[in-house]
C-alpha cells in the first residue's frame, strides 16, 4: 500500500518562503511521477507543479512558474516543493500525489495516490 505524507506547511508573510516535503512509503519511490496540487477555499484543486519519475521533466502552472521549484530525492523517497516569493493567493491546502509510470502526469484524475494535505497560509 502506497502512503504519502506531506509536511512543511505553515503561516508565512507575503514574500516569504516555505519548503514542502512529501515522503512516500510502501513502494519504490523512483517508480512514480509526482505532483503538488493545491486547493483554496471554495475552489477546485489545481496542479501547481509536477515532476517525472526520472526528474528530467517538470511542469509548472503559470501562476507559480519562476517562484516554485519541484524536485525529488529518490534516495530519500521524498519530493519537495520550494515556494519562494509567496503571495496571499498561494494560500490553500497543498497535496502531493503519485502515479506509477515514467511520463509526466499533469491531470488530477491521472494520480492514484494522495497525501492528506498540508495547510499553507500567506498573510498580506
Amino acid at each position: 500500500q502506497v502512503q504519502l505524507v506531506e509536511s512543511g506547511g505553515g503561516l508565512v508573510q507575503a514574500g516569504g518562503s516555505l519548503r514542502l516535503s512529501c515522503v512516500i512509503s510502501g513502494r519504490t519511490f523512483s517508480g512514480y511521477g509526482m505532483g503538488w496540487f493545491r486547493q483554496a477555499p471554495g475552489m477546485e484543486r489545481e496542479l501547481a507543479a509536477a515532476i517525472s519519475q526520472s526528474g528530467s521533466s517538470t511542469y509548472y502552472a503559470d501562476s507559480v512558474r519562476g517562484r516554485f521549484t519541484i524536485s525529488r530525492d529518490n534516495a530519500k523517497n521524498t519530493a519537495y516543493l520550494q515556494m519562494n516569493s509567496l503571495k496571499p493567493e498561494d494560500t490553500g491546502v497543498y497535496y502531493c500525489a503519485a502515479e506509477f509510470g515514467s511520463r509526466l502526469y499533469t491531470q488530477t484524475n491521472e494520480f492514484d495516490y494522495w497525501g492528506q494535505g498540508t495547510q499553507v497560509t500567506v498573510s498580506s
